[in-house]
């Protein structure tokens, strides 16, 4: 199981929770719409791709697109947790990539199945380092980039969320019964497209997280 590091102590990942359409512009572009609940998906943690890793492309797959999002780690779980409890229940934040077999996707879409291999394939949950929650006082008033080949690609405003932090975490509570060592992939902007072999992508959440990762 992996495991991440948040002020000197190692944490166990255990369910990685993503959200599938929490930005209007993305939801557009994937010619769908945010309806009044979040869409919520899980990935094994067997996906976990952590800094310092290259990025693996699925042979099985030609269109791996990247989806940069804000990730939150559970530091303290709950079951029914308020809204406005929500925050106390974070350990950390990172910035990840949702990576997704798009064309795999597409086709699991048109039957009707669900999108785990899509989705949940080995190294298809990208991590930058942690910074405690303590860094980031206001997780409602983030931006973030992703840049390919110095280029930027996708530029994400938390407060374009349809659901903020806080929501999801009680929301999804309400589902599941979250627990310590938990991660929620929040959504992604505008922007998706193809990673390609070779392929230098950056990372940055203001002065707080940068990081460079590599398509093998």
């Amino acid at each position: 199981m992996p495991s991440i590091r948040i002020d000197q102590t190692d944490l166990r990942v255990n369910n990685i929770f993503c959200v599938a359409r929490n930005y209007v512009a993305h939801a557009a572009e994937m010619g769908a719409s945010i309806g009044s609940e979040p869409v919520v998906f899980i990935k094994p943690n067997s996906a976990v791709l952590q800094s310092g890793q290259a990025l693996q492309l699925p042979e099985w797959s030609e269109d791996v697109h990247h989806e940069a999002e804000l990730v939150v780690a559970i530091g303290r779980g709950g079951k029914n947790i308020r809204r406005e409890n929500a925050l106390e229940h974070v350990a950390a934040y990172a910035l990840g990539l949702d990576l997704t077999a798009r064309d795999i996707q597409a086709e699991a879409k048109k039957k009707g199945m669900p999108w785990t291999l899509a989705k949940g394939f080995d190294g298809a949950a990208v991590l930058t380092q942690f910074v405690p929650a303590s860094v980031i006082s206001n997780p409602f008033e983030l931006e973030f980039t992703l840049e390919i080949n110095g280029k930027s690609k996708q530029h994400a405003d938390t407060r374009l969320m349809a659901f903020d932090v806080a929501t999801l975490i009680s929301w999804i509570s309400s589902r599941f019964t979250l627990q310590a060592g938990d991660l929620i992939y929040t959504g992604t902007p505008e922007g998706v497209g193809q990673l390609h072999s070779g392929d230098q992508l950056r990372l940055t959440l203001g002065d707080l997280i940068e990081e460079k990762f590599v398509v093998a």
